[in-house]
């Protein structure tokens, strides 16, 4: 049975700039990394159930870089959706309103490489970085 890992934040902008810039390759490349030291050049997505998203996560000194990828297998949307990378771990993130923002929550389920916190920790940093971005694009 695989570790579900869940991290979560509170976006203080409309519900419909917060999922256009979760769902936008053009926005995606300006906030899906972990730290500033890391970029995300590509971003490639088809957000429909069975299609794809592939997004190139790499360092910008260029001595590491990899593609996470996967495939929709469900999508509300403005509210939530579900992939299953190609590993086959599963991911679902949803998007709630609430009187402070917007709450988002992604749940996923952890690989064996690294540690549960250290996944957590990496997540979080993305979803830090995606938070300051709307944010700041939104006012």
């Amino acid at each position: 049975m695989a570790l579900n890992i869940s991290v979560e934040t509170t976006v203080d902008a409309p519900i419909d700039n917060v999922w256009e810039a979760w769902i936008t390759p053009e926005h995606i490349n300006r906030w899906n990394f972990a730290s500033e030291d890391w970029q995300c050049p590509k971003a490639e997505i088809d957000l429909t159930v069975g299609g794809r998203f592939k997004y190139r996560m790499e360092s910008k000194d260029g001595s590491m870089g990899f593609d996470f990828e996967g495939t929709f297998t469900a999508i509300e949307a403005g509210r939530k959706f579900q992939y299953s990378l190609d590993d086959d771990r599963k991911v679902t993130i949803g998007f709630e309103e609430s009187k402070n923002g917007v709450v988002v929550v992604e749940t996923f389920e952890a690989e064996d490489e690294h540690s549960g916190e250290q996944q957590r920790q990496g997540w979080q940093s993305i979803l830090n970085n995606f938070k300051s971005y709307v944010e700041a694009s939104s006012t």
